[in-house]
C-alpha cells in the first residue's frame, strides 16, 4: 500500500519527506553492493521497502553488463529487482541511432557493449578498419592496449562522434580498492582526440527517465539513492527527483542531497519501514 500524502509542512523536501515517497531508485556499485557483496543492511532495507509497497528501481553506470545481467545478480543476492533495472548498455545503441542513424561503430570495451550496439542495428568496425568508423563507443576495457587507445582517438579526431556509457573515474571493488573506471579511459581518448564525449549514463537524464517510466512514477514521487555526488545526486536533482546520499564514512561539506544517511538502517527509518 502506498503511504498517505504528506502534511503540507513536509512536502517541500528534507529527510522527513522520504516516508511519503512511492519509490526509490538505487545506485549499485559503492551503494547497494561493493563487488559481489551487499552493503551492510542493504538486503533488509530493500526487502522492507518492497514489503511496504514501495517501488524499487536500480540504475548503474556499469559498462560491462546489461539490465538483465544486473537483475540476475540482484536476485542471486536475495534482492527482488523487477523491470526497472538499467545500465547504459540498454540504451547506448538506441542513443546512437537517434542521434546519428545506423552507424559503423568502433567499440573499445567489453563484448557486451559491442553486442548491444550490434543489436540496435549498427555495424561493428574492426580495430584494423578504424578509418571506416562513423561513431566511436568507448566503455571500460579490461583488454585495453595502446593500439586500441590510439585507434579510438584517431577515429574521434577524424570526426566520428565519441560516445561513452559513463565518465566515472573509478570502479569500486571489495576491500576498499578500485579499478580504473570508464571515465579514466574516455578521458585519455578525448584528450588525445581533442573532443568531448557524449555521455549516455548518469548524471545525464536518459537512465533516470527510463527508470521512472518503468516504475510508473513522476520524478517528485521517487528518490535517487547513491554514493556519488556528481553522478547520482546531481543526476537525480537535474530530473526533479529527491536525492539521498549514502555516505557510511560521512558526507563532504558540499553535499547537496535532500537527505544523507550513513547506513541502510538509517534509510529504512527515514523511509518509515
Amino acid at each position: 500500500m502506498a503511504p498517505p500524502p504528506p502534511p503540507p509542512s513536509e512536502r517541500p523536501g528534507g529527510p522527513g519527506a522520504l516516508r511519503y515517497l512511492r519509490g526509490f531508485v538505487f545506485d549499485l556499485d559503492g551503494c547497494v553492493w561493493t563487488g559481489d557483496v551487499l552493503s551492510p543492511g542493504a538486503g533488509d532495507c530493500l526487502r522492507a521497502l518492497h514489503a511496504a509497497g514501495r517501488k524499487l528501481g536500480f540504475i548503474t553506470n556499469n559498462s560491462r553488463a546489461t539490465g538483465a545481467d544486473i537483475r540476475r545478480k540482484l536476485e542471486g543476492l536475495g534482492v527482488t529487482a523487477g523491470d526497472a533495472t538499467l545500465t547504459p548498455l540498454d540504451i547506448i545503441g538506441e542513443t546512437i541511432a537517434e542521434r546519428f542513424g545506423r552507424s559503423r561503430v568502433l567499440v573499445i570495451g567489453a563484448d557486451e557493449l559491442a553486442d548491444m550496439v550490434r543489436r540496435a542495428g549498427h555495424e561493428i568496425v574492426d580495430v584494423k578498419d578504424y578509418r571506416r568508423a562513423t561513431v566511436v563507443a568507448v566503455g571500460n576495457d579490461f583488454d585495453l592496449s595502446y593500439e586500441r587507445l590510439t585507434v579510438a582517438a584517431r577515429a574521434a579526431a577524424a570526426g566520428a562522434p565519441l560516445v561513452t556509457p559513463n565518465v566515472d573515474p573509478r570502479l569500486p571493488v571489495e576491500g576498499g580498492e578500485f579499478l580504473p573506471g570508464c571515465g579514466a579511459i574516455i578521458a585519455a581518448v578525448a584528450a588525445a582526440a581533442g573532443v568531448q564525449p557524449i555521455v549516455v549514463g548518469k548524471p545525464e537524464a536518459p537512465l533516470f527517465h527510463m527508470a521512472l517510466k518503468r516504475l510508473g512514477l513522476a520524478a517528485h514521487e521517487a528518490a535517487m539513492v547513491g554514493d556519488s555526488l556528481p553522478s547520482d545526486i546531481e543526476g537525480g536533482r537535474r530530473v526533479g527527483m529527491r536525492t539521498v546520499l549514502y555516505a557510511p564514512e560521512g558526507a563532504p561539506p558540499d553535499a547537496r542531497a535532500d537527505a544523507i544517511v550513513t547506513s541502510f538502517a538509517e534509510l529504512a527509518r527515514l523511509a518509515g519501514v
